[in-house]
């Protein structure tokens, strides 16, 4: 471990000038991420801002959505019955994640901002384009069966871990930040996260120490909300391929729907196309297998991945089906 300072922030502002004016610092709350990337020296602060003490642990109820704080660990969040009841797609993602002690420690803003499991990039000995820009990619020609299949460049094809984030896109989140003057913004949650590209070490749209403190949902979307995660075993594995999906369907036709995927890019995505090629159309396998092709336009494996084509094909038509069997 390296050696680094630390201070406790007293208010949000304050923790994100203090990012700011050090080269290299970092903001930690539950470290479920950062500490494990510290011990294997792949992130390097030289300076941390705790931002666990600042007031935003709260989930409130405000305009018929809810503002959740960035600090709500990920397993209150899972738990709060107006989450269940409103928002299952949200509560089901999240108990899909990691393990009951992680999720107790993991904050909701800390799980956007989670960096990817790829093997190489864990691997220091390799080279890593997110880890040292213009070292190369590993994954390109290497084991890639976890990698990405939408939205990869050459010079990355690691995917978000996220499933937390996936639920999130579904839902059409925004997320609110604070930076280092005291501005405040407003993110749509789709806009969080950039594609690889050629910079792949640039892995999200915020400025240097500008800080989550709210995640806000709109009113619940109607239709039936669930989430599907195919993943090699049961527990404590990410995403091979997952689903998050909003049906709502009325005399056989579906009325509207929402689609996001995960384990398949470097962020979460969302198929718009195949969205609009479910509005409207008679809830059936023919047209929810028209939407699956739809949102996989494009894909491509590498080799090892190339499986999850079909893989990511077939579960999303199975998703579909059942979300609009419970419509």
């Amino acid at each position: 471990m390296r050696p680094f300072t630390y201070e406790r922030a007293a208010d949000a502002a304050g923790a994100a000038r203090a990012v700011a004016a050090t080269p290299g610092a970092k903001f930690i709350a539950g470290g479920t991420n950062l500490l494990d990337l510290m011990k294997l020296d792949i992130e390097r602060p030289r300076h941390l801002v705790d931002i666990t003490r600042l007031p935003l642990d709260r989930i409130e109820e405000v305009n018929g959505g809810l503002r959740i704080g960035s600090q709500v660990p990920n397993s209150d969040l899972a738990a709060d019955r107006r989450v269940r009841e409103r928002y299952p797609l949200l509560s089901m993602a999240l108990l899909a994640g990691a393990s009951g002690q992680l999720r107790n420690k993991a904050t909701t803003g800390g799980n956007l901002l989670q960096r990817t499991r790829c093997y190489f990039f864990y691997d220091t000995s390799k080279p890593c384009n997110k880890r040292e820009p213009g070292s190369g990619c590993a994954a390109l020609q290497g084991f890639n069966r976890m990698h990405a299949i939408l939205g990869a460049s050459e010079h990355c094809i690691a995917v978000h871990p996220s499933d937390m984030a996936v639920a999130m896109t579904a839902l059409d989140a925004e997320i609110e930040t604070v930076s280092a003057d005291g501005t405040t913004s407003t993110i749509p949650i789709g806009e969080l996260h950039r594609l690889p590209e050629a910079t792949p070490h640039i892995e999200t749209t915020l400025s240097p120490g500008e800080l989550i403190t709210t995640i806000v949902l709109r009113p619940p979307p109607p239709g039936r909300q669930i989430y599907r995660k195919v993943r090699d075993r049961a527990s404590y594995a990410f995403a091979l391929a997952s689903v998050a999906a909003v049906v709502d369907t009325a005399g056989g036709l579906v009325r509207g729907a929402r689609l996001a995927l995960g384990g398949v890019a470097h962020k979460p995505w969302r198929s718009m196309q195949a969205e609009q090629a479910l509005a409207g159309a008679p809830a059936g396998a023919s047209v929810f297998r028209t939407a699956a092709e739809t949102a996989l336009q494009g894909a491509r494996g590498f080799g090892h991945n190339d499986f999850k084509i079909a893989l990511a094909q077939r579960t999303i038509e199975r998703t579909l089906a059942e979300a609009a069997a419970q419509s």
